[in-house]
């Protein structure tokens, strides 16, 4: 019998064919192997339309090598595919238009403000969210300024902690400047007058490149690194949201942002969590609540916007042991496991997407087949 077959949808990063996650899709095919799964890795412009054909990449785990050859459509379809400003998102636009009915293992997310707007629909999430709007002009900034001692400025659709700014009232006139550009370069600290921000701020373009404006959480840990958590939330072989895994983050000195891409570096949730609430009787309550709030979010997100497999939240959790979501990466990398010393949590991460695409397998065919026999028995019923 053949084994079912799930395509792994991604882009490539330039015009040359590179692959950002190949490291990752070779131990995913490994471990799906073993499983009883096949797996390919293929993007939009490898598909051949007209004959629904695809010229996919395929990873043989005991040669080590990678070979490419024309295959049929996957049973599933695992979608890797993070944003790019190329003509290659626009092939995953007309992908995703074309084969949009097919059995895919998880649906785009919206953006950030979208999110966090369906989010504050639920009264459960009220108090973990932090007070966002879009910038629309200068007013926006001020406003939140005049609620807010602190406050972050992000791109709507922007990832790996890049274009993001940072601004902190120092007092009734001034506040301090600092954050990361498009390439995650490291904007130095500036003091500037707040009737100075409009003009410093001119050459960002915020509006035309949509951003948002968040509250700020104070995070920065005694030696003036910010730190954050990251929680990933993925389906387990039963279809059913589970915590995989939690770590910390702590980024780089002047860092606005922990990403690791940024500099920045992990460490175990316990061991950030025992540096910052030091209470540790009150270290076990903030997991907990951790945890539940992470999966009523990826339970919630998945009614609204359609099947999910997993999803990353980045955590600030605050002085008082209060959990706050800063944003939801529906891609997510899993390197911060690796980071943090747990390899067990990073390969539950791997396979558990594989042991949901299998539920999804059966499932589907499940009912494909009770569709069968339905129709069989509308038949039989009409010759009685």
């Amino acid at each position: 019998m053949a084994k079912p077959v799930l395509g792994i949808l991604t882009l490539y990063l330039n015009d040359s064919g590179a692959l950002e996650e190949r490291p990752i899709y070779q131990r995913m095919t490994t471990a799906a192997k073993k499983l009883g799964l096949d797996v390919f890795v293929f993007t939009p412009r490898d598909v051949n339309y007209k004959t629904n054909r695809i010229n996919a990449q395929f990873y043989d785990s005991e040669t080590k090598k990678w070979s490419k050859r024309w295959t049929s459509f996957p049973n599933m379809i695992y979608d890797r595919c993070r944003i790019q400003k190329s003509s290659r998102f626009d092939e995953l636009r007309r992908f995703r238009q074309q084969y949009g009915h097919l059995t895919f293992l998880n649906r785009p997310l919206r953006n950030k403000m979208t999110v966090h707007r369906t989010l504050s629909r639920d009264k459960r999430f009220s108090s973990n969210l932090p007070s966002s709007r879009m910038y629309e002009s200068i007013a926006d900034l001020n406003a939140m300024l005049r609620k807010h001692s602190l406050i972050y400025l992000k791109p709507i659709n922007g990832t790996g902690g890049r274009g993001i700014l940072r601004i902190e009232r120092i007092d009734n006139d001034k506040v301090l400047l600092q954050g990361r550009d498009q390439q995650r370069r490291i904007v130095e600290p500036q003091r500037i007058a707040i009737s100075e921000l409009s003009s410093k701020l001119s050459s960002w373009s915020l509006k035309e490149k949509r951003y948002l404006v968040q509250q700020g959480i104070p995070i920065k840990l005694p030696n003036g690194r910010v730190h954050d958590y990251r929680m990933l939330v993925q389906k387990d072989g039963e279809g059913v949201w589970r915590v995989t895994g939690c770590a910390g983050r702590i980024g780089a000195q002047n860092s606005v942002t922990s990403n690791l891409h940024g500099g920045g570096h992990a460490a175990t949730m316990d061991t950030l969590l025992k540096r910052w609430i030091k209470n540790e009787s009150k270290i076990d309550s903030v997991k907990n609540d951790a945890e539940q709030f992470g999966v009523q979010v990826a339970q919630y997100l998945e009614q609204s916007f359609g099947r999910l497999c997993e999803l990353a939240l980045d955590l600030a959790i605050d002085k008082q042991g209060r959990v706050w979501l800063l944003e939801v990466n529906p891609k997510p990398a899993r390197e911060v496991f690796i980071e943090a010393g747990d390899n067990k949590t990073y390969q539950r991460a791997i396979t558990r997407p594989l042991e949901y695409a299998l539920h999804l397998y059966e499932t589907e065919k499940k009912k494909k087949t009770e569709v069968k026999t339905s129709s069989l028995e509308d038949e039989l019923r009409w010759y009685d």
